[in-house]
């Protein structure tokens, strides 16, 4: 087991968990919950705050700033509480309860802004308040998660290696697409060492990422208002999208076998096991797919009929069972 001197060192637990006697499909999940963050965004958090702070960037009486819509700004706030640095998470109305306390107690300020921009993107607005602070207050460093190409380098770096040593024989890996960097990381990674493998690009219905048409979305952490320039199409080998009714039930399929996992993961489940039950109907290959987050933080809505209720209408959870 890895020793670690401070929270945010701790990335990988290399924990995978083989599908085939719960849902009967042979796919192998790499779980990235298991860390002081919770989620895969410690990797990105921790590579573009020390590029940050080798760059020049960042440095004594700065504080951090950075937009997020849940998982990125825990990761942040552990970065920031283990090196001592002021961190201010930027988020919007629909970022989880459980999220932006827990943000809070690892003493960070959170701003939610409620507005929108014209096109009704809460992301536009946020980047847009960023931006009004950066340029009133030169102390603040914008990390800029959507094209700081330390996002993508911390999977190129890490993730992906890992991956490709415990399965050398992988033919297929599932990621989810928010802001593309665990994607373009991994999809480098293998287009450089490995380029027999594919990689398919999991998104949200209503997502733009990846040629999507732009609709509603309720769950964080997944998909995107406007396209994602870290995104480097060319290097998907497909796209599935999941409206997120069908990450509701894989999500709650799967807690009822005590599995609680986030948003992000049920949905990178759903689309992994809705593709390969189309092109490996013989379940020939070795697939993989990377859950990006546990589902604690989804008690108050994945988990939530009321919340689903109110999101989804009544209809979508009247008769739902899970038991097997």
């Amino acid at each position: 087991m890895p020793t670690v001197s401070a929270a945010h060192e701790l990335f990988d637990t290399e924990v995978y968990l083989d599908l085939r006697k719960l849902l009967g499909t042979k796919l192998f999940v790499k779980f990235e919950g298991f860390n002081f963050a919770g989620s895969v965004k410690l990797r990105a958090a921790s590579w573009m705050v020390a590029a940050a702070e080798r760059d020049g960037l960042l440095r004594p009486g700065c504080t951090l700033i950075e937009s997020s819509s849940g998982n990125l700004g825990v990761a942040l706030a552990v970065v920031a509480a283990g090196k001592g640095l002021p961190f201010v998470c930027v988020t919007d109305l629909k970022c989880n309860t459980a999220t932006l306390r827990l943000i809070r107690a690892l003493g960070a300020q959170v701003v939610v802004v409620e507005g929108t921009d014209d096109s009704g993107s809460h992301l536009e607005a946020r980047k847009a308040y960023i931006r009004e602070k950066c340029a009133d207050d030169g102390t603040y460093v914008w990390l800029n998660q959507y094209e700081n190409p330390a996002n993508w380098m911390a999977h190129y770096d890490t993730t992906a290696p890992l991956l490709a040593k415990r399965f050398p024989d992988l033919d297929v890996l599932f990621v989810a697409t928010g802001t593309g960097g665990t994607l373009t990381g991994c999809a480098r990674f293998f287009r450089d060492h490995q380029p027999g493998v594919r990689v398919v690009a999991v998104d949200s219905d209503g997502s733009v990422n990846l040629g999507g048409k732009t609709g509603p979305r309720h769950i964080p952490g997944i998909g995107a208002s406007a396209p994602m320039p870290l995104i480097e199409p060319e290097l998907v080998h497909d796209v599935v999208r999941v409206p997120e009714t069908d990450t509701l039930r894989m999500c709650r399929r799967l807690a009822a076998q005590g599995l609680l996992l986030g948003g992000s993961s049920g949905t990178v489940i759903s689309g992994a096991l809705r593709w390969l039950g189309t092109h490996d109907p013989d379940q020939s290959l070795t697939a993989v797919s990377i859950a990006p987050d546990l589902g604690e933080r989804y008690l108050d809505s994945v988990y939530d009929d009321d919340w689903v209720a109110d999101a989804y209408g009544a209809a979508t959870v009247a008769g739902w069972s899970f038991d097997a």
